[in-house]
């Protein structure tokens, strides 16, 4: 068993690391950190659990810990510390010999830090090599998309082979992303909120990073482009997607369903958080819904329906669980496929 932890524990994402990884066959969790009001507090009295499950009996009376990388005895941590305070907390662990595996923002788009989705980019783990020869880190730190653009990517990945030119995408996010007090009721019930702050930027640039080649020794970008425009909604989970995809080769609507349908990764076989079908393809008319949809796979699975023929390309709805495929799990499933290849 692989020793974990997970720092930043407390909040939405920190309770679903915990939720995953408490009874993980591959890691053994046995150490929970978050800020200094909660550090030294047993983790049941400060976690403020709000995930459907009950709070697991074997960490509920952990201490929890400082964030510090003295303080934390494991093999990797999984941060779901803000972006501003990851970028200084993050490094100091990877430094310290840490494999950290992130779900924040900040180093998403260094040049030799992986933005990962293992059934997408496998290869790109080529750069934690890179990585710790440039600063001289015996740790790393991998990431995962922001949760958005995991659920564009995923079902990108099958029509890279059609030379996708261009992708607009529209948004219906649900409230879990912003955490427990991110929207306040009176904002969103009733309600659509047409702008979350830097959201848009992320969709649109990290994309192309996930979908690009790695040529041993940088990640050369794929080659088109993301407009995007992203609304919050009133959901709990599960963020919902209207996709137009613009391709040279103009692919039949039957070749782009067969190509949802049929995407695999052999990389991925074997992994206990790795779906059997990364992408579930609907023929009903109304679907994928959130409320219906969003565990599907056990939350890892992205859900695709509404293929139509649109100019140049095809459009349709994706849909996927935005704390587990696109958050928490995604950073669990990069951890496992470290395992795999004998990284940690």
């Amino acid at each position: 068993m692989v020793k974990v932890g997970v720092i930043g524990a407390t909040g939405a994402v920190g309770q679903r690391f915990v939720q995953l990884l408490a009874e993980h066959p591959w890691f053994e969790l046995v150490a929970l950190a978050a800020s200094g009001r909660s550090a030294g507090k047993r983790y049941g009295d400060v976690a403020n659990w709000r995930l459907g499950t009950p709070i697991p009996e074997n960490v509920r009376d952990f201490e929890v810990l400082p964030t510090d990388p003295k303080q934390v005895d494991v093999d990797v941590v999984f941060s779901a510390l803000p972006a501003s305070i990851a970028r200084e907390v993050e490094p100091r662990f990877a430094e310290a010999g840490f494999v950290v595996a992130s779900n924040a923002s900040s180093y998403r788009m260094e040049s030799d830090v992986p933005l990962m989705i293992p059934e997408v980019n496998p290869d790109h783990l080529g750069l934690i090599k890179i990585q710790r020869d440039a600063r001289n880190w015996d740790g790393c730190i991998i990431t995962n998309p922001n949760c958005t653009t995991i659920v564009m990517a995923l079902t990108l990945r099958p029509l890279m082979r059609f030379d996708i030119e261009r992708v607009y995408v529209a948004t219906m996010q649900a409230v879990s992303g912003a955490g427990y007090e991110g929207v306040a009721s009176m904002t969103i019930l009733d309600n659509v909120i047409p702008y979350i702050k830097d959201e848009e930027e992320k969709v649109e640039t990290e994309a192309q990073k996930i979908l690009g080649k790695f040529d041993g020794s940088k990640v050369k970008n794929a080659d088109f482009s993301v407009s995007a425009s992203c609304h919050r909604v009133p959901v709990m989970d599960g963020h919902t997607e209207a996709i137009w995809v613009m391709m040279r080769d103009n692919p039949t609507i039957e070749e782009v369903r067969n190509a949802f349908r049929t995407f695999r990764c052999d990389e991925v076989k074997g992994l206990p958080t790795a779906p059997e079908k990364p992408i579930i393809v609907h023929d009903a008319d109304d679907r994928p819904q959130p409320r219906v949809d969003r565990n599907a796979g056990r939350g890892m699975s992205v859900s695709v329906g509404r293929v139509r023929e649109h100019a140049g390309g095809v459009k349709y709805i994706a849909m996927g669980h935005n704390t587990i495929r696109g958050a928490a799990g995604a950073s669990v499933l990069n951890a496992e496929l470290l395992v795999k290849k004998k990284m940690i």
